[in-house]
């Protein structure tokens, strides 16, 4: 029986960013695809893999902001995650064979003294099903065989975990916490690591990622919302190409500045040494990409093609955050000119913001 093929559609180059609300039961690929294919995009990437078994954000990003995915990539993230204290699991997760049951014989301190030790650098052992590869293959593949391989040590670092709820049911007994952790951390792992710190074992049932980086949640559309919305709609939801950006300090060039910046040329400049900043062009505050000063001298590390510039979204004057981030969890850093001095870059994970992962 033959599946009947979806309708043809015509693509085309969209720039920008979109945050979507990833279902549960989906792929990362399967959901960028299914956006992918709601705004016709010919070019898109996600910028941080979500197992099927979590929801929540997942940075789409299409055209020219898939030249900036990496800043997202390596982001700090926040996660809330829900953990069944009293079993261990196969795969960490509830997805795996039980494997022991144990009684549940803590209260609230024995929980927050567990937590506190998983705070700050920690070395994590990544799980069997996971997309690490080993010898050509990803340990999620000698997972399904059968086969446990050795796997060296991870740092990594949680900046806070916080209670949210302890239910001491007798018989689920589950804890939720909100975790604020660096790029490449493995909830699974805390969750069971917590679990044995607690003495009962633990696995994870439930994992919803709130943010990373300078993104939150609080602006990310379901795919069913998306699919809902006509298409002048879903492009309105696109936030610019440098959103991933928001955090790093602007500089704004003249006309003719900005051209032989856009040749890759560098560029003079009477700053001081920074280590990553936006620029800008003038008046229309096209993005025109990122940069780097070192001894005077603007570099740059990701430049925009022409027309890459001339087809941004109108209103992204750096001077003055769009709209679409006017709800006060993404902000731009203030712009300068190329003669103004720069300022110092705000903290690689600000406190508020916190980790994701």
């Amino acid at each position: 029986m033959n599946r009947p093929s979806r309708p043809r559609i015509t693509r085309r180059a969209l720039h920008g960013v979109l945050l979507l609300d990833k279902p549960l039961g989906w792929s990362s690929n399967d959901a960028l695809q299914k956006a992918k294919w709601l705004l016709r995009a010919e070019k898109a990437g996600h910028t941080g893999t979500l197992d099927p078994l979590a929801t929540g954000l997942l940075p789409l990003c299409f055209g020219a902001a898939t030249k900036f995915s990496q800043v997202s990539l390596d982001a700090d993230k926040a996660y809330r995650a829900t953990l069944r204290l009293g079993q261990r699991t196969r795969t960490g997760d509830l997805e795996g064979e039980v494997l022991q049951d144990r009684p549940v014989t803590v209260d609230r301190a024995d929980i927050d003294a567990a937590l506190a030790r998983f705070t700050g650098l920690i070395a994590q052992i990544p799980p069997m099903h996971s997309a690490i590869k080993k010898g050509g293959k990803a340990l999620y593949e000698y997972a399904r065989a059968g086969i446990e391989v050795e796997r060296a040590a991870r740092n990594v670092t949680v900046h806070a975990i916080d209670i949210i709820d302890w239910q001491d049911a007798a018989d689920a007994p589950t804890l939720v916490i909100d975790v604020r952790c660096s790029k490449g951390t493995y909830i699974r792992t805390l969750a069971e690591d917590i679990g044995e710190a607690l003495g009962c074992g633990a696995h994870l049932i439930a994992l919803r990622r709130t943010a990373s980086g300078p993104l939150s949640l609080e602006q990310a559309i379901s795919l069913a919302d998306l699919e809902s919305l006509d298409e002048p709609a879903r492009l309105a939801l696109l936030l610019p190409v440098e959103a991933v950006l928001a955090e790093w300090p602007s500089l704004m060039l003249d006309a003719d500045e900005a051209g032989r910046f856009l040749t890759g040329l560098r560029r003079r400049v009477p700053q001081p040494d920074i280590a990553a900043i936006k620029v800008y062009g003038p008046e229309t505050g096209a993005f025109l990409g990122s940069a780097h000063i070192c001894a005077g001298e603007l570099i740059a590390d990701r430049l925009l093609s022409p027309v890459e510039v001339q087809v941004q979204r109108p209103a992204a004057h750096p001077l003055e955050p769009p709209s679409v981030l006017d709800a006060g969890t993404v902000s731009i850093a203030p712009s300068i000119t190329a003669s103004d001095p720069i300022p110092a870059p705000a903290a690689a994970n600000p406190p508020e913001l916190a980790p994701a992962a």
